[in-house]
């Protein structure tokens, strides 16, 4: 499996922070079960309270995401997460642009999000999994894993080239903001990161150089990755590293049909976890996008269904599943964090899984969304959203909320809506350029909102 398990991170200092010195404007929470909302209402509820999560409860200092809402004595408040910040970002734009806060403040907050970055450390231009937002020095996620993680670097440039596109006025913080932004994003070295060879390595460390040796082969979360290295307008990879280095191995290439009905290009049995159809997807729009080895938009939705379909036939009779709850993907669990699926199946629904995937099913996303809302309440729903994962079948219901979980359910759902991020993504020319370059096909990039 090639997710990353998050540390168990402190972040209520930074909350306790915004409240005592209001440096932004706070979202007052919503913790009451309203049973009369249409979907329109509910679904601007759920976006604009899991919105608190990036606004709240944001570094004081960089503005950046805390990884998760729970303390830990393991680590301070201030471990903040390059890719969950990401997405934050791109929630951020979601959020201006419903206006749960002005246009002015989310500008004025990525700016202190890039400011931050351009001093923080990084490596070859790369930032690490992890940093400390008060001061921009990177923290370990584990003893080799002390510098550039190329992964989470995308992520968090996936989120940037969107607040890049979208904050385009002309007036001296958003065009300030886009500068730094093109500054930032030409300085990563992604083809110094395939070590001269056609694949590109997840790390590297500048105490143990390569050590860790993690090539970065498909199919999982990292398509995104060879995505923005082919982008890049100044260090771009070339399409042999993804051919070469991406779409190979046993479980790159799939091809059955599972329930009767669903075929699965890619991935191993029954896709894996939802964040694989998820994270990369955020800005990637996946309708029409085509290349020699798939059809993503026939990817992500039937791995969707697959997924659904497995939490309806139940096979381990965990308590709860159903039509309307399912949903498997990496968070927290009863007995830890896990990458689960229906392969690694520990009786744990995650709210982000069928959330973040309303583009792909939406009558089924709603009626999870409404379940988890009307139905399981309270136990569920918080301040923040809904929390990280629940486990009826071990009564067990998180306390957590995670920023890689957060985020996406903010930006898929306003990609279901209106397409925002999808279009904002897929109309700058890197990324147009480098998707042709890779061989993609560009009806997505000419889609029409």
């Amino acid at each position: 499996m090639n997710f990353k398990i998050p540390g168990l991170l402190a972040c209520a200092a930074a909350v306790l922070f915004y409240a005592k010195t209001k440096a932004q404007t706070p979202i007052p929470a919503d913790i009451t079960i309203h049973k009369n909302l249409t979907d329109n209402q509910l679904l601007d509820l759920v976006q604009k309270q899991t919105f608190r999560y990036f606004w709240d409860m944001a570094n004081p200092t960089s503005g950046m995401a805390c990884e998760r809402s729970t303390a830990s004595l393991n680590f301070g408040n201030n471990v903040v997460t390059t890719g969950g910040t990401g997405f934050g970002i791109m929630a951020t734009v979601v959020a201006a642009n419903r206006k749960f806060i002005s246009r002015k403040e989310a500008a004025a907050h990525i700016l202190k999000i890039v400011n931050f970055l351009s001093r923080a450390d990084r490596f070859h231009g790369a930032f690490p999994h992890w940093l400390n937002g008060a001061t921009g020095r990177v923290i370990p996620f584990s003893k080799k894993d002390d510098g550039a993680d190329i992964v989470e670097t995308s992520y968090l440039f996936q989120g940037l080239l969107v607040a890049q596109q979208y904050f385009n006025a002309n007036n001296p913080t958003e065009k300030q903001l886009c500068a730094k932004i093109r500054q930032l994003w030409g300085d990563v070295e992604w083809d110094w990161f395939t070590q001269g060879k056609n694949v590109l390595y997840w790390h590297w460390s500048p105490d143990y150089n390569w050590d860790m040796n993690f090539a970065i082969h498909g199919w999982n979360e990292c398509l995104i990755t060879y995505v923005m290295a082919a982008c890049s307008p100044t260090h771009s990879i070339e399409k042999s590293v993804y051919t070469q280095g991406w779409a190979v191995g046993n479980t790159f290439i799939n091809g059955k049909t599972y329930y009767g009905k669903y075929t699965l290009p890619l991935g191993p049995d029954y896709g894996g976890p939802l964040f694989w159809t998820q994270y990369s997807f955020t800005g990637l729009n996946p309708r029409g996008l085509k290349d020699q080895y798939a059809d993503y938009w026939q990817q992500c939705v039937n791995h969707t269904l697959i997924d659904r379909e497995y939490c309806i036939e139940n096979p381990l009779k965990n308590k709860g599943y159903g039509a309307n709850c399912w949903g498997l993907t990496a968070s927290d669990s009863w007995k830890g964090y896990s990458g689960h699926s229906p392969t690694n199946d520990l009786g744990v629904i995650s709210p982000t899984a069928a959330l973040s995937a309303f583009p792909y099913a939406p009558k089924y996303a709603m009626e999870a969304m409404r379940h988890f809302y009307e139905d399981l309440g309270n136990k569920l729903w918080g301040e923040y959203g809904f929390a990280d994962a629940f486990s009826e079948q071990h009564d067990w219901y998180a306390k957590s909320y995670l920023a890689i979980d957060q985020g996406p359910i903010i930006v898929m759902i306003e990609n279901y809506r209106s397409g925002l991020i999808w279009k904002l993504f897929m109309s700058d020319a890197d990324v147009k350029r480098g998707l042709v370059k890779l061989g993609f096909s560009t009806s997505a990039v000419k889609k029409k909102f």
